[in-house]
């Protein structure tokens, strides 16, 4: 009886184990807004669309986000403008 007992056990936290593991892959991590505009400007004040899309994988999708990011659309990105992405006015 107690080593059926022992094996239902073992079982159950193996399960709970890789069931725990499956949802920390699942999670999106957040980035850190003024990192990631460091690493596109570093010290400047504003960076420009050829600028912005320069180190970007997805230069389509680059361009898409500097165009709805740049509210006062005068083909430049400022920080304001970058960290004010999704927040409401």
């Amino acid at each position: 009886m107690k080593r059926i007992i022992t094996t239902i056990a073992a079982l159950v936290i193996g399960v709970m184990s890789i069931q725990a593991a499956d949802d920390a892959k699942g999670e999106k991590k957040k980035g850190d807004p003024e990192a990631a505009w460091k690493k596109i400007a570093g010290d400047k004040e504003s960076v420009t669309k050829e600028e912005f899309i320069a180190n970007a994988k997805d230069k389509e999708k680059a361009a898409a986000v500097f165009d709805k990011k740049d509210t006062n659309k005068d083909g430049k990105l400022t920080k304001e403008e970058f960290l004010a992405h999704g927040k409401k006015k």
